[in-house]
């Protein structure tokens, strides 16, 4: 194996840091059976119930679901095509020009889990498991189905293949199913957006998170879910001095084959190299307990050599140590961008994550303290972009993974094109470490969007467009159209160019850096609220959305936008308006009939008294898009004083996932939002304490 410096591996000094802190919630979770939902019970199950039947125990690997997935016997691939709504399976050994059969589905599926005699799908909404099974011709058909709740998204088995776990993202919960029986054992609450998940041999589950630094275990106890989390530093050795940093896009985490070391894959925002105002990708690496006499999960960790550098006047030298152990010519960003999917590829040690931002799959030495700076190689399986704004190119955004059964080939499904690509594995890595000769790919179906909104897509998860991105794509902020849940410094910079204004992730303990200490700024949600003309902008500042996605460029990026680009700018953002707007699927809201706290809510938000519905208007999405000042709000810790305080009007849509709350991101819950609002914000201060419930009861509808 090439490239990794042995200084970073496991074999020699290894910091380790104290054990992590493992935590219960504070809200105990619904041991009981979601009811289906309206549109669930709408569509009636099928009459057999039948669960997969593995001939021998499931590996860690093969226990856990993704988007594209290879059959047990490694005669086809499984791909869970999302915005087509079928199942598509591939004839192995994959050839140019193969074809792949389509299994129609009642939804979007999320992802795909094939399993001896059968294979199970999540579907996102309704949410559902459904288990297919081939007939005697082969054809796949529904075997079973089984309603959980909305937005069903990560999939993973136990090793005797009995129970299934599925994470449900919108709805915070996580679902454990018995297959036989077709019907959940128990769907516990956990934090916002669980995603990857992961069942070891001793039946625990550990989940990631699309939004926050920590994991999730879960745990039983006389047959009702408990749950833990697990406090994981994001990029510990690229942290600021002792700084806990945010993390998001955690898609993904793998185990590795003995389940004694857990990898998390995800964006550490605000972590230290050069020229990132963003923050760093990283894959986190976590010791389980059970191995080595182990009672609580550790984390690797390791200390900074040498420090910063002692000068620190410009941005463009924001640079971690003068002695960064992997350098790699162009990729100061990491070795990857935006990660989405990861592997384990045992025979290697080594894993491969998919960066949905650069079009890459990184091999990264997983006996490493930190696998980001041991580089094994990088398979660009995309070519570069061009200003033809996404037109040429095969494979954007990578999203999914899976190898062969020799480990000597990873098949990888990329989202914006829906094609898959196979990567030689075989090889002997190169001495130049990127891996650009084309390999064997397959186009599954073009996209159905409009001209514009298709190459709007590219762009949107497109992090190396020399002008709409500034080192991260749209979709680094807003996955999914969704948020990161993250408060990002609005402040001016003194560059080499003058003075700009930018979006940076963190930058306390950086000297000489920011003018001012900057606003705060919380990441808005798009998906489903960005259809009116305008304006936008917290303070309304942008007539409409393209000039709202031009005034981005300039601040999601060091030094102000590119010089003399002409109308390019302009073009670029009228496309990724008509893909926010065509493309982003809104998360799911269910339809019934309000309980009578509900509907005592929705009374006080519409009396004239509180004045909620003056300005959150209930016909245009609970928002008038009108800025009204606001009485001042003292500043936030690590934040500048604010002096302009009059805000746009925000949407109340799906405002019962979008925490934190605020445009700076100051309350946590919408408990504690209506407790603290007074008058400032309508007139809740005489509302009792039943109505004040009632009231929040309501806003967890919209």
């Amino acid at each position: 194996m090439g490239g990794p410096d042995l200084r970073l591996r496991l074999a020699l000094a290894i910091a380790i840091a104290s054990p992590l802190a493992c935590s219960s919630p504070k809200d105990t979770p619904d041991a009981s059976a979601p009811a289906p939902s309206a549109s669930q019970a709408a569509v009636a199950p099928p009459a057999t119930s039948a669960a997969p039947t593995p001939s021998k125990p499931l590996s860690p690997a093969e226990r856990q679901g993704s988007v594209i997935a290879r059959s047990p016997k490694g005669d086809a691939l499984f791909v869970a095509d999302e915005d087509h709504k079928v199942l598509r399976k591939i004839p192995l050994p994959l050839a140019p020009g193969a074809s792949a059969t389509e299994v129609p589905l009642l939804g979007a599926p999320a992802q795909v889990l094939p399993i001896d005699g059968a294979v199970l799908v999540t579907i996102r909404d309704p949410g559902l498991l459904l288990v297919l099974k081939p007939d005697a011709s082969g054809v796949l058909g529904e075997a079973s189905r089984v309603a959980l709740p909305a937005d069903a998204w990560g999939l993973a088995a136990t090793a005797d293949a009995r129970h299934a776990f599925v994470t449900s993202a919108w709805t915070h919960t996580v679902s454990k199913i018995d297959l036989a029986a077709g019907k959940v054992v128990w769907s516990a609450d956990v934090a916002r957006e669980p995603r990857g998940i992961a069942v070891l041999g001793s039946g625990e589950i550990l989940v990631s998170h699309l939004v926050g630094a920590d994991v999730t275990h879960i745990g039983e106890e006389s047959g009702a879910p408990v749950v833990k989390t697990i406090g994981v530093m994001p990029s510990p050795v690229r942290a600021p001095s002792g700084k806990k940093l945010h993390a998001s896009l955690g898609y993904s985490l793998v185990t590795s084959p003995d389940e004694g070391r857990l990898f998390v894959a995800r964006h550490a925002v605000g972590a230290l190299a050069r020229r990132s105002w963003f923050g760093q990708p990283t894959v986190d690496v976590v010791l389980l307990p059970g191995k080595n006499g182990r009672t609580a999960p550790e984390q690797l960790a390791a200390t900074h050599v040498g420090g910063l550098p002692s000068q620190k006047s410009r941005v463009a030298d924001l640079t971690m140590t003068a002695d960064t152990p992997v350098s790699i010519p162009g990729r100061d960003k990491g070795p990857f961008t935006q990660p989405r999917a990861m592997v384990y590829r045992a025979k290697s040690d080594t894993l491969l994550v998919a960066g949905e931002g650069d079009d890459v799959v990184a091999e990264l030495d997983a006996v490493a303290l930190d696998p980001t700076l041991a580089i094994v190689r990088i398979f660009q399986v995309g070519q570069k972009y061009d200003p033809g704004y996404g037109a040429a190119g095969e494979c954007g955004a990578p999203a999914g993974i899976t190898l062969s059964a020799d480990e000597d080939t990873a098949y990888v499904f990329c989202r914006s094109t829906y094609d898959v690509v196979a990567i030689d594995l075989a090889a002997k890595a190169p001495v130049d470490p990127i891996v650009r000769d084309r390999q064997t790919l397959v186009h599954l179906a073009d996209d159905t969007l409009s001209a514009e909104a298709q190459k709007g897509r590219r762009l949107f998860y497109n992090a190396t467009d020399p002008i709409l991105s500034g080192g991260l794509g749209c979709a680094g902020c807003h996955p999914e159209g969704r948020d990161d849940g993250h408060v990002w410094h609005e402040a001016t910079f003194d560059t080499i160019d003058g003075l700009h204004t930018n979006f940076v992730g963190v930058y306390e303990n950086i000297p000489d850096l920011a003018k001012t200490k900057g606003f705060p700024r919380r990441t808005p949600m798009l998906a489903g609220l960005v259809n009116a003309a305008g304006p936008y902008g917290w303070h309304g500042e942008s007539p409409d959305l393209g000039a709202r996605i031009t005034a981005g460029m300039g601040l999601h990026r060091w030094g102000g936008m590119p010089q003399n680009i002409g109308g390019a700018a302009v073009g670029r953002a009228s496309l990724v308006a008509a893909f926010v707007r065509e493309g982003l699927v809104p998360p799911p809201r269910e339809n019934r009939e309000l309980t009578d706290k509900e509907k005592r809510g929705r009374e006080l938000f519409l009396n004239k008294g509180t004045k909620c519905a003056h300005c959150h208007v209930p016909e245009t999405q609970y928002t008038d898009r009108t800025p009204y000042p606001l009485k001042r709000l003292p500043p936030v810790s690590g934040f500048e004083d604010e002096s302009k305080q009059e805000f746009k009007t925000p949407s109340l849509r799906f405002v019962a996932g979008r925490a934190p709350y605020f445009h700076d991101g100051r309350v946590s819950t919408l408990e504690k939002l209506v407790e603290l609002n007074g008058d400032r914000m309508g007139n809740t201060s005489h509302l009792p304490a039943e109505d004040r419930e009632a009231l929040i009861a309501f806003l967890k509808t919209l």
